[in-house]
């Protein structure tokens, strides 16, 4: 599948700290791909009619929130006892269509580099 991304807000100069080393997990599948998980099945059921991606080709998606980790400006969320937590909104483009996205990262208070908590399409 291709896919192309685009910077879909400017927040200033601010990127994510430490993108470039950014960690996915098992987020995806766990949740947010997650066709039988509680409350990430609606994220699934979106990402699939929206830009066609399941757990079957996450690796799109994957690839599409590393890039953004890296390129796209960041948004200071909240910080609380757990780390500072960080939007990223990029717009991504499959052969099935089209979405603004948004990956959710925290970097945690005993670390410096990001993980994702959350991404659905917008």
């Amino acid at each position: 599948m291709q896919f192309e991304c685009r910077s879909a807000y400017r927040y200033g100069e601010m990127k994510l700290p430490n993108g470039h080393r950014a960690e996915i997990g098992d987020k995806l599948e766990r949740y947010c791909l997650n066709p039988n998980h509680y409350s990430g099945k609606h994220k699934a059921e979106a990402f699939r009619r929206k830009l066609g991606i399941t757990l079957k080709n996450k690796e799109v998606l994957e690839e599409a929130l590393l890039r953004s980790a890296v390129e796209d400006d960041a948004k200071l969320y909240k910080s609380d006892q757990y780390g500072n937590h960080y939007d990223v909104y990029f717009m991504m483009e499959t052969d099935v269509g089209s979405s603004h996205v948004l990956g959710a990262w925290i970097v945690r208070g005993d670390e410096d580099f990001p993980r994702l908590t959350n991404s659905y399409p917008v």
